[in-house]
């Protein structure tokens, strides 16, 4: 584990033309190896620049979880997926701290680039996996665009860059992450901080609702043409 990864930084950046081959539609695990599992979700159609939506699994969860969750309405709006997984339960961050996750993410990520033309980063999660995207989307404004953050618990950012467009959902009866505490609090402290913010409420507990990754991706992209 490299000092950056244990400070949280990400050095992975998008290149105007990769020199590899693109990636053809389908599943695929980046970085293959006996341990891999980070998998990339291509869209159908022939190669081209994309969005890309990094979406952390929450607690306990699998890559398998985040692209049933937003696979579909990604795949909708021609976005590329990549699902990481934690080394253990939950992310390194609430785990003992930064460094292990954070380097498996950067070294996905340069694989995807290397590949990839991209034309926006976004950093997506539900519950912990939405409190893992707030705190490294935020503290890297000059890749990531914007967060969208289902369900988040906390925002602990390594450190601040930039201002990434963020939005928050958050479920009234949630038991698991109380909406008072978490969403509120933290659309409040962001909004506080100059970030620009959109946050909606629903009348549910700790779920991801379809309609919201299709809110959260429109915030993201805009209107679908």
């Amino acid at each position: 584990m490299t000092r950056r990864a244990a400070a949280g930084r990400l050095t992975a950046r998008p290149v105007a033309a990769p020199a590899a081959a693109p990636y053809a539609p389908g599943l695929h695990t980046v970085a293959p190896g006996p341990r891999a599992r980070t998998r990339l979700l291509v869209p159908g159609g022939p190669p081209r620049p994309r969005p890309l939506l990094v979406f952390f699994h929450g607690a306990g969860g699998s890559p398998e979880q985040s692209l049933a969750a937003v696979g579909e309405p990604a795949g909708v709006r021609d976005v590329l997926v990549l699902a990481p997984a934690s080394a253990t339960a939950t992310w390194d961050l609430l785990a003992g701290g930064l460094g292990p996750d954070v380097a498996a993410l950067d070294a996905a990520l340069e694989s995807v680039l290397a590949r990839q033309a991209v034309t926006s980063v976004a950093f997506g999660g539900f519950s912990d996996g939405a409190s893992y995207a707030l705190s490294l989307g935020l503290a890297h404004g000059e890749l990531v665009d914007a967060v969208l953050a289902l369900s988040p618990g906390f925002a602990a950012p390594p450190r601040l860059a930039g201002r990434p467009r963020v939005w928050i959902s958050h479920g009234t009866d949630d038991r698991v992450l109380p909406v008072d505490r978490c969403g509120r609090r933290l659309a409040r402290d962001l909004h506080a901080s100059g970030h620009p913010v959109t946050y909606l409420e629903f009348d549910g507990g700790h779920v991801v609702r379809p309609e919201d990754v299709t809110a959260a991706l429109t915030t993201w992209l805009g209107a679908p043409a």
